[in-house]
């Protein structure tokens, strides 16, 4: 019984597996994940093709809750550049979700593969992704998510569209939301800072994948040696609060002052003066003809392979439940996390219960958030002329460690790393 497994009641009305078999045809595992296992699955009524996350309830509340809240969301959208949920099944043991199947590139396989790359066709990324965005911020949701990983392109048509996955981290927007979610790399400083924030973080976002797209450099990085994880991080939240980053030469040369412009605004430190989704829908670089037509796919290209070359293989071997702190030790506005914790791997909401699931190997993915250690596209970023804004406040040095990002307590710990990079869900 399809959705209505998930009905408010005392009595649950659990699917039984054999429903699920009944309906779909499960292929082998395509990937297995923190949270869950994702397979192709077939309807056998109609052989459509669909991507499938089974996520097991023996594993932890933690992964109980990840799936509660990716059903809870998708139930409640429908936009063409979102993933749309199809359909879901609840057994004693397992939750099945069954979503549309993105057969196209990630974006960055897209940039590689294309003979002409300009700022045109990257306002017709960010145009869709933000239209999405806007739709979810009209219904109170923030993705808290946002990177290049959950953006893929629908199918291999040249004019096909793109579509947002990954909506585990996705909340409502119930008054401003305190616990600290998200990946390092794109996180606000308000995040960072632990204030109250709320859908300004997925303007922030935004900001930080057109800038990527533009230059193929992270706005933020730090040039840490790749193991020394508690500098890397302490130094990219301090550059992050303080919005530290320039369109640096010669990366940046050829980009329109448009552009540049709304980067800008997209990632201005004050949430209070930055762009929201609909007014930047209404810059003049995504619905006017102020994005250039000329070609920057060299650039870029080579800025992409060698910030992230290294990434795909590096993400291959990394385990995923390192668990994050975000801190501040000084009044510098900085913040600092474990050793041991891994900024190269999303932040996803932590279990209050001790049974959560065993480390699980990530597949290679194009993974921005990974570039921790690679080499800077420049030297000693400054804040570009509209970001400079007062820094947020971090928490005291004192906050309660124990706290979690689940949406049930004031978590001024980051948790658990994401298995985000699935580009069908």
């Amino acid at each position: 019984m399809p959705f209505g497994c998930l009905t408010v009641g005392e009595k649950k009305d659990y699917n039984s597996p054999s429903e699920v078999a009944d309906k779909y045809d499960l292929g082998q595992i395509v990937k297995s994940e923190e949270f869950c296992e994702i397979f192709r699955a077939k309807d056998r009524n109609t052989l459509k093709m669909f991507t499938c996350k089974k996520f097991l309830k023996k594993d932890g509340r933690k992964v109980r809750k990840a799936a509660k809240n990716e059903i809870l969301i998708l139930k409640m959208v429908k936009h063409p550049n979102i993933l749309q949920l199809i359909d879901v099944y609840e057994t004693r043991k397992e939750y099945f979700l069954f979503l549309e199947l993105a057969t196209g590139r990630e974006v960055f396989d897209w940039i590689l593969d294309q003979g002409y790359y300009s700022e045109r066709d990257t306002s017709n990324v960010i145009r869709q992704v933000l239209e999405a965005v806007a739709y979810l911020h009209s219904m109170q949701i923030v993705h808290r998510n946002l990177k290049l990983e959950n953006l893929v392109y629908f199918n291999r048509l040249k004019q096909s569209k793109i579509v947002i996955s990954d909506f585990h981290l996705a909340k409502l927007e119930n008054g401003l939301i305190k616990e600290p979610c998200g990946t390092p790399e794109y996180l606000a400083p308000e995040v960072v800072g632990r204030q109250r924030y709320g859908r300004p973080v997925d303007c922030w976002a935004l900001g930080v994948i057109m800038y990527i797209l533009l230059s193929g450099n992270p706005p933020f990085y730090d040039e840490t040696d790749d193991d020394d994880y508690e500098n890397h991080d302490k130094n990219l939240f301090r550059k992050i609060l303080a919005g530290d980053y320039e369109f640096d030469s010669p990366y940046w040369d050829d980009i329109s002052d448009s552009a540049k412009g709304l980067v800008a605004r997209l990632m201005e430190v004050d949430q209070d003066q930055r762009l929201t989704c609909q007014e930047a829908i209404n810059h003049d670089w995504i619905s006017g003809n102020a994005a250039s037509d000329k070609n920057i796919k060299d650039g870029v290209c080579a800025q992409i392979e060698k910030n992230f070359a290294k990434a795909k293989w590096k993400k291959a071997i990394r385990v995923t439940t390192i668990m994050k702190r975000l801190r501040a030790p000084d009044q510098s506005s900085s913040a600092s996390v474990s050793p041991s914790a891994d900024p190269a791997t999303a932040v996803t909401p932590a279990t209050e219960s001790p049974d959560a699931p065993a480390p699980v190997t990530q597949a290679p993915s194009a993974d921005p958030q990974a570039t921790t250690g690679a080499e800077g596209p420049g030297s000693a970023p400054a804040p570009p002329p509209d970001s400079a804004h007062t820094s947020p406040e971090p928490i005291p040095e004192e906050a309660d460690p124990s706290s979690r990002c689940n949406g049930e307590s004031l978590a001024p710990q980051l948790p658990a790393a994401s298995p985000g990079d699935e580009q069908n869900g």
